[in-house]
């Protein structure tokens, strides 16, 4: 949906700022970190009359006898480069890769362009099963270390994994930690940036009665040492055209507890308020919004709120932020 023109006045601990807020071209930079292939051989396994599935002597190569760093690389799939977890498929001439891309390839091996058939690396699942690994995101400050089946589960909630960019405009897939995902929002998206807990925006659109799915507007507050976005935008709900407002913390869920903020719109004497807690930017925009989770206004009311004959939206949205005393209860409910 075209901003057309879009007024925010912002006043924020008592300043008034006055700027238009133009429609944004979304830029993409593709930061993914590919890392290197690494080729490695493993003989097919040899019965003889005898189980080998408690043998690691199939794996030949200057590997046979390697350090836990090696044994990684050697769980690393040669295709896609994540870790390998059952089953672990090989061809016949002992060259491994996952499930996954083991549909990906056409069931070809990417080394040696064999067909794959079903043949299972049995001796190379036995080693995952010893090893106590790093979680990946360890650079980025996580401590833990996990047994190998373990690691992926915990890495799906580890809280120093990288967040998604929160601008809502279009998919962006940028991700990182909060300060580059700050400086991306202003540099690359273009977001209005204040400093204070309060805030006034006055939002204008002609042709209120052309709603679609579309976000019309995000911003970002820096208080309490922390950030927060405040989206407006315009939808439909079922049939009934809608405008919704709410903010997300740049934080994990448990850090968005420590904070509320309240949303206030009215005019003509008659007035909408809205308390809660903020989300975390971990829950994604659509599902905050799906959720219905923020301050909604019903068309009618919003053209009541703009007043005249109308034909124009003019939506003044005030609110603030603060920090609760203490952590809410931990078993807090969070609308789905």
């Amino acid at each position: 949906m075209e901003s057309d023109s879009i007024e925010c006045v912002s006043s924020i601990d008592e300043i008034v700022e006055d700027h238009e807020i133009p429609h944004h071209n979304i830029h993409h930079h593709p930061h993914a970190r590919h890392a290197p292939h690494h080729q490695f051989s493993s003989s097919k396994p040899h019965h003889n009359g005898t189980n080998n599935v408690n043998s690691i002597s199939n794996i030949v190569g200057p590997t046979a006898i390697a350090p836990a760093a090696s044994v990684h690389e050697l769980l690393e799939c040669p295709v896609c480069t994540n870790s390998m977890y059952p089953p672990i498929h090989q061809c016949h001439n002992g060259h491994t890769l996952c499930s996954t891309c083991k549909i990906r390839v056409h069931n070809r091996c990417p080394t040696c362009r064999q067909e794959l058939g079903d043949i299972r690396c049995l001796a190379l699942e036995k080693v995952a099963e010893s090893l106590e690994l790093p979680c990946k995101y360890y650079k980025l400050g996580c401590p833990e270390i996990f047994p190998y089946y373990s690691k992926l589960k915990h890495e799906g909630i580890c809280i120093y994994r990288p967040y998604n960019c929160p601008y809502a405009g279009s998919e962006c897939s940028i991700v990182g930690d909060i300060p580059f995902l700050v400086a991306h929002l202003r540099d690359d998206h273009k977001v209005d940036m204040h400093t204070g807990c309060t805030f006034n925006h006055r939002y204008v659109k002609s042709n209120p009665r052309e709603v679609e799915n579309a976000t019309w507007m995000l911003t970002v507050f820096h208080c309490f040492g922390q950030y927060f976005c405040l989206h407006f935008e315009a939808f439909q709900l079922g049939m009934a055209p809608v405008y919704m407002a709410f903010i997300r913390f740049m934080g994990d869920e448990t850090e968005a507890r420590n904070y509320s903020y309240s949303l206030e719109v009215g005019a003509n004497g008659r007035k909408l308020i809205w308390e809660g807690t903020p989300r975390s930017i971990r829950d994604s925009h659509r599902k905050v919004r799906d959720s219905h989770d923020g301050l909604i206004i019903q068309r009618n009311m919003a053209l009541f709120f703009s007043g005249g004959d109308r034909k124009e939206l003019k939506l003044r949205v005030t609110g603030r932020i603060w920090k609760e005393q203490q952590n809410p209860d931990a078993n807090m409910c969070i609308p789905n």
